[in-house]
Formats: structure tokens, C-alpha cells, sequence
């Protein structure tokens, strides 16, 4: 990689920091995934995943030696137990990486924007063109096996027109016209993140190890359940589908292949996308029963991320990203 050795701005500090941090954690998971798979098309996917994420990885390692950056801790293989038994069984694991997937779509495509070195800067296209490539394969095994959980169809316009009433943005009382495809399209893309959260958080609070921990992944658990239900109830008063769950693909393990750190880690980043997710969904939306839905979603899941931050900081878990110097810090040492 023609690494550019001028100095990090605070963008490319934060964005290769957290993306840094993001994939040690994939390391760890799918490490553990291709360690209990049968399936030789989702064993091969993950495969590509993982060779994705160490590829990031020691990308960024020589992005920060070069430019004088300490390398961050992140998550390591005393975060992972690749001999715990089978926790999820293999369809599972593509619903993960559909998710990891946007996930990195998100990072990566913000990251482009703000970063202005070009070495850095070609990290992220090539990172972005990659995971969209993992997306495809994805869906493709998915669809291939019946799996894949496509946003429901309505039928074409019979012809162009424009909005001249105000009741288009009724929600609540008076005419309340039907959901538009934007509106379906990320009340539908939610749910799908919140039944994959919801599993994955299942699977993980069986072998929690610290009560604080376990009563913090299964208020996560209640919050995926009580989102999944509101939203779905969007869809449904317009008799639409909506996704399944995938609480049926966890096993009855309680054995831990992960440390109680990663757990957190993991559901702190998962429901930080959240914020995001939800963010788009509000700012696409057009009525105000849904555009209320979103606010209380997004305070919900303002709320768990700190609760989850707060149980980093209190075991020493939480690495510190880098931020601006502290001037009054500064001068009220002189």
C-alpha cells in the first residue's frame, strides 16, 4: 500500500480509528463463525469476510506506524473462544454479514467525504467496493436458498403527480394515506437490523458472565423486541409483510465464545448504527406518526449506548479515541 506519511487530520484519525477498532471485533466473530460451519457457500463468504477484515487491518497498522500513531488495543484473541461450541447455526451467519455488510456501506461511505489524503482516501473506496461485493455475494446465497428477506412490492403509479394537500403528512387523525416506498423501504430495512440484533443478542446473553452484563444484553433484547413490534405495526396496518424473526437460528449453547468486553463492544456498535439507520428512516419520511416513531426509537437507543459505555468505562474496556488538546487544561496548569 503507497502510504502518504504526512500528518493524520482529526477525520482520518477518527474514521481509521474506529475502523480499526471495528474490525479487530470482526476478527474475533468471524474467526469464531468459520470454526462452526458446515455449509461449504457460507463457509467460503465468510472466508472472504475474514480475509477482509485482516486485510483492513494491517492496512491501518502500517497507516499509523508510519505516521507515528500508536496502534489501538481493540479486540484480541483473548476476546474470543474458538473452541466454545456452536452458538448460531450457519443461515445465521449470512443475515450477519448482510448486516456487517451495511454496516461498512455506512462507515466506509461517510469516511470518503471527510478524508482527504489520497492514500487514505483510496483505502476507503477500495474498502467500500469490497464490502458492496460482500453484499452481493450475500444476498445471492441468500436468495439462492429462499432466505433473503426482500422489502415488500406495491404497484406502479398509473402516471406522474404532485402532493397539493396537506393531509399527506397526516399520521395521526384525519385522512392518513398509505406508506410510500421510502417509507417502506427503511421501516422494512429497521426490522431486518433489529431481528438480526435481536438474535445475535439472544445467543449472547446466554453466556454472559457478569450480572451487570446480562441484565444490560436483555434490556437490548427487550428494546430489539419492543422496536420490532411498533415498526412492523406500520406495515401491517397497510397490509404489509414485514421480516421474520431469527430467534429460531440460535442453539441452546451457554458456553461463552466471547469475553463479556466484546459483547458489549459488539452491541454498543450494533445499536450506534441504529442511530444512524433510524436517522435516514426519519429524514426520508413523509408522515408524522412515523417521524414521532423514529424520535422515540432514536431515544431509546441514545439511552442503551450510553448504558453500554458506561459498562466499558467501569471495567476498563473503553479505549480512548483521539480528540483535541485540552486548552483550558493548558493554561490552568501555568
Amino acid at each position: 500500500m503507497n502510504t502518504d506519511i504526512s500528518s493524520l487530520t482529526s477525520g482520518e484519525m477518527g474514521k481509521l480509528w474506529a475502523t480499526y477498532a471495528g474490525n479487530t471485533m470482526a476478527d474475533c466473530v468471524l474467526s469464531y463463525y468459520l470454526k462452526n460451519v458446515e455449509d461449504k457457500d457460507i463457509k467460503k463468504v465468510l472466508q472472504y469476510a475474514l480475509d477482509l477484515t485482516r486485510t483492513y487491518i494491517k492496512d491501518i497498522e502500517m497507516i499509523f506506524k508510519k505516521g507515528g500513531f500508536p496502534i489501538p488495543v481493540g479486540l484480541t484473541e483473548d476476546d474470543v473462544n474458538l473452541e466454545a461450541p456452536r452458538l448460531f447455526k450457519d443461515e445465521f451467519y449470512l443475515y450477519y454479514l448482510q448486516y456487517t455488510a451495511k454496516a461498512g456501506i455506512s462507515l466506509y461511505s461517510a469516511a470518503i467525504s471527510i478524508v482527504t489524503r489520497k492514500d487514505i482516501r483510496d483505502f476507503y473506496m477500495k474498502a467500500l467496493h469490497d464490502v458492496v461485493k460482500l453484499m452481493n455475494h450475500t444476498n445471492d446465497i441468500l436468495k439462492s436458498r429462499g432466505l433473503l428477506m426482500n422489502t415488500p412490492k406495491i404497484p406502479n403509479p398509473k402516471g406522474v403527480d404532485f402532493v397539493h394537500d396537506p393531509s399527506f403528512l397526516n399520521g395521526y387523525l384525519g385522512d392518513v394515506r398509505p406508506l410510500h416506498g421510502l417509507e417502506i423501504a427503511h421501516l422494512y430495512d429497521n426490522i431486518n437490523n433489529d431481528v438480526t440484533s435481536k438474535a445475535l443478542i439472544i445467543g449472547f446473553s446466554q453466556g454472559a458472565k457478569n450480572n451487570k452484563v446480562r441484565k444490560f444484553l436483555e434490556r437490548g433484547r427487550n428494546l430489539n423486541e419492543k422496536h420490532i413490534e411498533k415498526l412492523s405495526k406500520k406495515l401491517r396496518e397497510d397490509y404489509l409483510p414485514f421480516p421474520s424473526l431469527l430467534d429460531h437460528l440460535v442453539t441452546s449453547s451457554t458456553i461463552p465464545p466471547f469475553s463479556d468486553k466484546l459483547m458489549v463492544f459488539h452491541k454498543v456498535d450494533m445499536f450506534s448504527m441504529k442511530v444512524r439507520e433510524y436517522a435516514n428512516g426519519a429524514s426520508l419520511n413523509g408522515r408524522k406518526d412515523i417521524g414521532a416513531l423514529y424520535a422515540r426509537c432514536l431515544m431509546d437507543v441514545s439511552f442503551y449506548v450510553k448504558s453500554g459505555a458506561n459498562i466499558l468505562i467501569e471495567h476498563g474496556w473503553m479505549e480512548q479515541p483521539p480528540f483535541a488538546v485540552n486548552r483550558d487544561q493548558l493554561s490552568s496548569n501555568d
